[in-house]
């Protein structure tokens, strides 16, 4: 039966790691009668961490999608909820989410507050332009303090923050919720979970407080909504609680206004109202903007509308493999319908791929489903190669849609097989895994005959490694971890390069004249660089046809393969500028061959005199701890070169905030332990790529070609 539109939600729920998504996740599934017990995080049995990986550790590594129901206002919603992981290596997942999503549940930890990742995930969203509303969790922990929380997401993160709720009591005696809406004071039942509550009166230490917030929910809607303007200031209780709802939905729609709520998941408090507020407040795939997309045919933009009418259009947004159904293609369609058994077209690959079944997913458990429509979340099976951001459409209406830029790997490890069985498995296991996530990459290098592995950090890479050995039966011997340098031109110079080439019958000849150097600030700025799509600003400046314009590619092509092996240790350039103004050509000898060599030898020349730099990956690290070792850990920062930002109080504890290269931070969670006796914690994010101090370059460079720096 279709289904109206109005009714559904994309929703995701991102936060740091540990603020308790995985625990909301599963009180949204215990609520909306999903499941009938409640699977706790720390004791392994937590629906959406359905990986091994995830229970033993209890964090989340993968994106699980769920799709379920709740009833507001006697209207039944169909909510599709993604849980993301927290944790920075697995920041893809986010990523790849938040592309396909309507809205999102944010969370903070009531006494943690804003913390580094809630930064980089909020800073995600904003790209993606995803409204969402916020939800301080863990209100029954020691240090919870709501209201520091949301002047936290007003200074840290410039959000409009509005609290929808005053929390009654905190830390053990936190009780319940002052809805500012209605202006009701609730406390929930504990003996049924927390599925009843109680109204009661507003506690008299609360009222002037609750005043005071009411006042400045209804005068942020006031100032959102002109219409309510003159009734705030003639008379502000004559505005109706479904004049406030509109209000803060329209708001929270166009992300004027980050409502904020207040519960303890793991205490059954709060959950239920977030929902209400996830059907109220945020956007149905009807209030999004159509999508705009490229037809490959016309290379003319067009929109696709979240009409079942419409010529299908999705996106597959995460590739996984299943023991039991195969490849499964997750994608958000964004138009028109899909019939499982039917035909659709990949724009990347230009075929055509049938789709055997279709399923609605529920962590890792699938429900098959005849068809889907404009607005949902599915999963597909049957295809023979769909990849992460391809643009799935009709045969006879190709649109490409907008793919999706991830960041380059940091830390590579080395690996080898233990067996000749275990070498026969490894390649079809890596080329899984690679399919699966964008982050990781895998690379045989001849010279040490060893696979090399890369992700985006040690908790990354471990993660794979124990899934080669669990889910591929592939048993590997693995090396110390290596950072993934990278190499940058600084100057720039001109060079002739000839390339001659006769040993009797057709020779090859070419003959050009070139500039090289670093790109361009503007090119450096510009959407072509920053979606991945071009890494090399060309120019060609060739007048009077002393070089042909058929051999333009050629050159091109033969700069761009040799960004990827850099002239000092082989390493990949990020970015560089090519102006090619001067050449000659035989009418004979020259091919697209030899303009394509010549261009590759004349990069290998002109390079070494550009002085090339090593470019080394520097973390942003953040580290909490007491006051008494805070010496400690700036004077060990120091010794691993790290650049202090500051520091600031939270509670008792201190937060030293630095940028640290990545090559002097392995092992320094276990070395953070010893000093601060267990009590420090840290969290890490890849910031940037800075020149290395010569000294590290030095051995950098001679460490890939071999030479001992003894």
């Amino acid at each position: 039966m279709a289904r109206d539109l109005i009714f559904t939600r994309n929703i995701g729920i991102a936060a740091h790691i540990d603020a308790g998504k995985t625990t909301t996740t599963e009180r949204v599934l215990y609520y909306t009668g999903m499941t009938h017990k409640i699977g706790e995080v720390h004791e392994g049995a937590a629906t959406t961490d359905w990986m091994e990986q995830e229970q033993e550790r209890g964090i989340t590594i993968t994106s699980a999608a769920i799709t379920t129901s709740w009833k507001w206002k006697d209207q039944p919603f169909h909510v599709n909820v993604i849980d993301t992981p927290g944790h920075v290596d697995f920041t893809v997942e986010v990523n790849r989410s938040l592309r396909v999503l309507d809205g999102l549940v944010f969370l903070f930890c009531a006494s943690s507050g804003v913390q580094p990742q809630s930064e980089t995930n909020w800073r995600l969203a904003d790209n993606y332009k995803v409204p969402r509303i916020a939800f301080v969790n863990k209100m029954d922990r020691q240090g919870a303090d709501f209201f520091n929380v949301v002047s936290q997401m007003r200074e840290m993160l410039g959000a409009n923050a509005i609290p929808l709720q005053v929390p009654i009591g905190a830390e053990d005696d936190f009780k319940g919720v002052v809805d500012l809406i209605t202006n009701q004071a609730i406390i929930w039942n504990e003996h049924d979970q927390g599925m009843t509550y109680n109204v009661i009166d507003i506690p008299a230490d609360l009222v002037d407080v609750v005043a005071e917030c009411r006042e400045k929910l209804l005068e942020a809607v006031a100032e959102y909504d002109v219409t309510l303007m003159e009734k705030f200031f003639e008379d502000a209780d004559s505005i109706s609680y479904d004049e406030i709802r509109a209000a803060i939905r329209a708001a929270v729609c166009d992300m004027s206004i980050i409502p904020v709520m207040c519960g303890s998941s793991f205490k059954n408090k709060g959950v239920q109202a977030v929902l209400d507020a996830v059907c109220a407040f945020l956007p149905s795939p009807m209030d999004v903007e159509a999508i705009k997309g490229i037809n490959p045919d016309t290379e003319e933009e067009e929109l696709r509308r979240p009409d079942v009418k419409e010529p299908f259009a999705a996106l597959a947004f995460k590739i996984a493999t299943d023991p039991y159904v195969g490849r499964l293609a997750f994608f958000r369609a964004y138009s028109g319908r899909l019939d499982a058994g039917s035909y659709i077209l990949n724009t990347r690959s230009g075929k055509k791929e049938r789709i055997s079944r279709l399923y609605q997913m529920h962590a890792n458990k699938q429900n098959p489903i005849d068809y889907v429509e404009a607005g949902d979340i599915a999963a597909a099976v049957g295809f023979k190669d769909i990849k992460t951001g391809d643009t799935l459409c009709s045969e006879d209406k190709p649109i490409i849609l907008e793919s999706m830029v991830f960041p380059e790997p940091v830390i590579g490890l080395a690996i080898e097989p233990k067996t000749q069985k275990d070498l026969e498995r490894l390649g079809m296991a890596l080329a899984k895994l690679m399919e699966e996530d964008p982050t990781f990459r895998a690379t045989y290098d001849e010279d040490t005959a060893q696979t090399v592995i890369s992700g985006m950090g040690e908790l990354h890479l471990e993660i794979i490694v124990d899934r080669l050995r669990r889910e591929f039966k592939v048993e590997v011997n693995q090396g110390a971890p290596q950072v993934n340098y990278k190499e940058a031109l600084t100057m720039s110079v001109s060079h002739r390069e000839r390339l001659k080439k006769q040993s009797g019958g057709s020779g090859l000849f070419a003959d050009m004249e070139f500039e090289l150097g670093p790109a361009d600030e503007a090119f450096l700025n510009s959407e072509e660089f920053k979606s991945g799509k071009d890494k090399m600003q060309f120019k060609w400046d060739i007048v009077g046809g002393s070089i042909d314009k058929a051999y333009i590619n050629p050159v091109k092509k033969g700069f761009e393969s040799m960004m990827d092996n850099g002239v000092l240790a082989g390493y990949n350039i990020d970015s560089m500028k090519v102006r090619v103004y001067d050449g000659s050509m035989h009418s004979v000898d020259s091919k697209p061959l030899a303009f394509e060599l010549c261009a590759k030898e004349g990069f290998k020349e002109a390079a070494r005199k550009c002085k090339p730099v090593i470019l080394e990956p520097i973390m942003k690290l953040e580290v909490i701890t007491p006051d008494e070792y805070t010496g400690s850990v700036i004077g060990d920062l120091n010794r691993r070169r790290g650049l202090l930002k500051g520091q600031e109080s939270r509670g008792s504890a201190i937060i030293v905030k630095a940028e640290v290269p990545l090559s002097e931070m392995f092992g320094y969670i276990t070395e953070l332990r010893t000093l601060t006796s267990g009590r420090a914690s840290s969290t890490m994010e890849f910031s940037h790529f800075a020149p290395a101090p010569d000294g590290i370059a030095k051995s950098v460079i001679e460490k890939a070609n071999g030479v001992s720096s003894k």
